[in-house]
């Protein structure tokens, strides 16, 4: 057997409560004013909310109003005050304690962000990742797919049924690939191994709480071909029975779940996190041009894998490198060279340019919000702009 693993964690866990209170921030502001810069790190722990970091807008945020963006967040997130859970297990939203240390971004690097020009340099230096593969009907690798659906079966009970459990939800998915052969060929043979840890109410015994969420993994729809519950080996809850969660119980911080939030560690990642940074921040909008490009090189037929990396020099508008790994998968009339020389051709990959593909600069509830993606991943969702395969004509012409 050859075995791979991703995990996935809920919108409930600290580190993820972390991310969409750091990205209801950005979403607020740049509604408010689509020129504002943020860089707004979030750390939670036990009552306590510090937000630090730097923000330069014309929306004013006073601290009241900070606290109530946090407020709804967590209420947003499920803590809700949910009863059936004391003060003691589970974070309450009317008692957290918020501290905000923000200041301006510094001139020195806004000079060369917001060019005379009009032009966008990266708001920082950076490498950033985008990979995409054949495995799943989203271009996603299976193990990091396949726990999502998981982790979004128990969340959604979870909000819908307070009575029995929390939110603060982890899951894991192994796949078994038969051989390494497999895997590099995306491959998958069958779900060899299922870890599910969700909290539930002091009222629950662990064999009610193990039958219930043993329910909802076989009702998530799991490829059939891939998933036999006789052969698979499932751990729900593995150390017992799961009580008291949430910030209370374990801190949380500003992207610490950079490979949850990509490619399960199926590909490299960049050395900085997409949750609480504006768009000019490369660190966002380099993924998620990355991860456009190497859709779009897979679904057109030109590999079986993608890896796209781009890199980027601060306030520098165009990326400093651009190369494309296709891990020998590469259909026979191409190779990595040309695919690498036509999207440095084709597609400028600035900042500017990112921003108006994507309309990074407008986040709104009928198209999307960063709060949102900070929730579900920050890539393999299809309803995000940076997901569509908008100009795959021009990618297929190379066959």
């Amino acid at each position: 057997m050859y075995l791979f693993t991703s995990e996935v964690v809920s919108p409930g866990h600290p580190d993820k409560c972390a991310d969409i209170i750091a990205d209801s921030i950005v979403d607020r502001l740049i509604i408010g004013d689509s020129k504002s810069r943020v860089a707004s790190e979030v750390f939670v722990a036990g009552k306590h909310i510090v937000i630090g970091g730097e923000v330069t807008s014309k929306t004013r945020i006073t601290t009241e109003e900070y606290k109530k963006i946090v407020h709804d967040a967590l209420v947003n997130i499920g803590y809700d005050g949910n009863p059936y859970f004391t003060k003691e297990e589970c974070l309450h939203p009317e008692d957290i304690e918020l501290q905000v240390l923000l200041n301006a971004q510094s001139p020195d690097i806004n000079q060369g962000v917001d060019q005379e020009s009009g032009e966008i340099g990266a708001g920082d230096q950076g490498i950033m990742f985008g990979y995409a593969d054949i495995e799943t009907k989203n271009y996603m690798p299976s193990a990091i797919t396949y726990a999502r659906i998981l982790m979004e079966k128990v969340y959604n009970y979870a909000k819908e049924n307070p009575s029995k459990l929390g939110v603060d939800i982890k899951t894991q998915v192994t796949m078994d690939y038969g051989k390494k052969e497999n895997f590099e060929s995306c491959r998958p043979q069958k779900i060899h191994t299922i870890v599910v840890s969700a909290p539930c109410v002091n009222t629950m015994d662990i064999n009610s709480v193990r039958a219930l969420i043993q329910e909802l993994i076989d009702d998530a729809g799991l490829p059939e071909e891939l998933y036999n519950k006789n052969e698979c080996i499932i751990h729900i809850n593995p150390t017992g029975k799961y009580v008291s969660h949430s910030s209370l119980h374990d801190s949380g911080l500003t992207g610490r779940k950079l490979i949850v939030d990509s490619f399960g560690g199926y590909a490299p990642i960049g050395g900085g996190a997409q949750s609480s940074k504006d768009y000019t921040k490369v660190d966002r909008s380099g993924l998620y041009a990355a991860r456009w490009i190497a859709k779009h090189i897979v679904a057109a037929g030109l590999a079986k894998k993608a890896l796209v990396q781009i890199s980027y020099a601060i306030g520098v508008a165009r990326p400093t490198s651009i190369a494309v790994d296709t891990y020998g998968t590469v259909i026979q009339s191409l190779d990595d060279d040309k695919l690498s020389e036509f999207v440095q051709e084709n597609f400028s990959l600035t900042p500017n340019w990112i921003t108006n593909k994507f309309s990074l600069d407008k986040p709104s509830k009928e198209t999307f919000l960063y709060a949102d993606v900070a929730a579900r991943g920050q890539v393999g969702q299809s309803d995000y702009p940076w997901e569509k395969l908008d100009e795959l004509e021009k990618f297929e012409a190379l066959r």
